[in-house]
């Protein structure tokens, strides 16, 4: 099943350097660090399977460790 999702468009400057991916992950891992979203659904709006996501996101500054939830390792532990 697939998730339902909504829309959202932004405007930014011209002179600001972000594709379309880059603005997608950095809303993702910071929805996820704030415990708005968990680690499956940041991984639905960037289109990736959650461990590519948890690998990219040290790139964004961002770690796993922190914001782990206990439905994302049963989750993750049922699908090993």
């Amino acid at each position: 099943m697939y998730p339902i999702m909504k829309s959202l468009s932004f405007q930014i400057p011209d002179q600001i350097d972000l594709n379309e991916y880059d603005f997608k992950m950095a809303m993702a891992v910071k929805l996820y660090e704030t415990g708005k979203i968990s680690i499956g659904q940041a991984a639905d709006i960037v289109n990736l399977s959650k461990s590519s996501l948890i690998d990219v996101m040290k790139n964004y500054g961002s770690s796993i460790l922190f914001a782990y939830s206990t439905d994302d390792l049963k989750t993750d532990l049922e699908n090993a």
